[in-house]
């Protein structure tokens, strides 16, 4: 199995960053905001994913960890044998956090696509995030 794990820090606290992360029915909408055109629930655990381009793909919910920041989901299709997927949310210091972005998924040759996919929505997700405390940091 393939592992692909991207980390980035965001200009915004930890505790904003994962309400947007670790929300599992509209969180790909506020995170990555014209890369991600629509997100619905199918089902408590199920959402459907559409994508700018046009791609749909579903996915489930595995876990979901409020203590730790941390949420896990795997995409449901017929083109992937196996597919994990986690995001987890730590403090780096002052108002910023790191996010820990990491894709696990069968056939590995998956990981490529999912390797640039990731590297473009890692820049989206960064500045939407740090845009969405921006304005709660200009009050202080």
């Amino acid at each position: 199995m393939a592992s692909v794990v991207r980390e980035f820090v965001i200009d915004a606290a930890p505790e904003k960053v994962w309400s947007a992360v670790g929300d599992f029915a509209e969180g790909p909408a506020r995170t990555s905001p014209g890369v991600i055109v629509d997100c619905r629930l199918d089902e408590p655990d199920v959402r459907t994913l559409t994508f700018a381009d046009g791609t749909v793909a579903r996915e489930r919910l595995i876990a979901r960890d409020e203590k730790a920041r941390r949420i896990v989901w795997g995409w449901v299709g017929e083109e992937v044998h196996h597919d994990n997927t986690s995001m987890q949310v730590f403090p780096e210091g002052g108002d910023r956090s790191r996010l820990v972005w990491i894709h696990d998924t069968l056939p590995d040759e998956l990981t490529g696509w999912l390797a640039t996919a990731m590297d473009q929505s890692a820049p989206v997700i960064q500045q939407a995030l740090a845009a969405r405390a921006a304005p709660e940091l200009n009050r202080r």
